[in-house]
């Protein structure tokens, strides 16, 4: 935030593709102030994400920097619309202020139509049940208030109303044995748990796969993510990751596709969906 203006995750993925087509056509904010009639302060405040951007302004800048294509031009247009829609929202989100930075990545959620996720030690926030919820609360020293595990929970059952409402969100969830076998909450807990990804893997909307410990080594052992798309994925996608104490987001192109290529190449280590669904109901039977 800074006074009324807020520097958005969508925002920012716009500046920067604008950047980056601004550099490769040698030109600087002043050439973009002059051709857009402004001043370069407001340039400077478009390219970081921290003005909504108008599709006329969008059209003139392509044309200065050269670019024609329809498709690029088109893709930095439903950005710009994205993030309008984004920051005009008031969801249920902003009835849940101890959400903090999530706040943002809920609000995209919101506004997205896919999202990929490859998870190591968790289960997908958008397929937990509240008992796993409550448990991993309470297994969270920085909430030891009985009260904010339930506000958790509230939020996470608002969210996942995501996964059920029109315009249909496309769940696509990678998920290491390991997040399976965790005893989050206790064999009941997870027997549960597990039931409940059973019942999710028979959405059309959502794709489950699982990657087994006899997988080995593979590439996803880096560390959790999730894709963000708003059209086609990789047209413009952001990238989320949870750290112990913060969060991070991948905003640049380059790097947001390097991640789509990554989760591409961590699916083909895991089980298939019909056998993650056979997997699955296995576990559940031993647990």
């Amino acid at each position: 935030m800074q006074g009324n203006s807020t520097s958005t995750v969508l925002g920012r993925r716009l500046g920067g593709e604008l950047i980056k087509l601004r550099t490769e056509a040698g030109l600087t904010q002043g050439h973009a102030a002059k051709s857009l009639t402004a001043s370069t302060t407001k340039v400077a405040k478009m390219e970081r994400g921290w003005v909504p951007m108008r599709d006329p302004d969008i059209r003139a800048l392509c044309e200065l920097y050269g670019v024609s294509d329809p498709a690029v031009v088109g893709g930095l247009l439903e950005l710009a619309r994205v993030d309008r829609e984004r920051r005009r929202a008031k969801g249920w989100w902003n009835d849940f202020p101890d959400l903090g930075v999530m706040q943002e990545y809920v609000a995209l959620e919101h506004v997205a139509t896919s999202i990929r996720t490859w998870q190591l030690s968790l289960v997908p926030g958008l397929l937990q049940t509240p008992d796993y919820l409550r448990a991993l609360a309470l297994g969270n020293s920085r909430r030891d208030h009985p009260d904010n595990g339930e506000q958790l929970v509230a939020a996470r059952v608002a969210r996942q109303r995501r996964l059920s409402e029109e315009p249909v969100l496309e769940l696509w969830a990678l998920i290491h044995e390991g997040a399976l076998r965790h005893q989050v909450g206790g064999p009941e807990v997870m027997r549960s748990q597990v039931a409940h990804l059973a019942h999710a893997a028979d959405q059309p909307h959502i794709r489950l796969q699982v990657l087994p410990f006899t997988a080995g080594a593979h590439l996803g052992m880096g560390g959790a993510f999730n894709i963000i798309s708003f059209a086609e994925p990789g047209a413009m996608d952001v990238v989320y990751t949870e750290t112990a104490f913060g969060q991070l987001w991948v905003e640049g192109g380059d790097e947001a596709a390097q991640h789509q290529d990554l989760i591409e190449k961590i699916s083909r280590s895991a089980l298939t969906e019909p056998e993650s669904k056979a997997f699955i109901n296995v576990l559940r039977e031993e647990m």
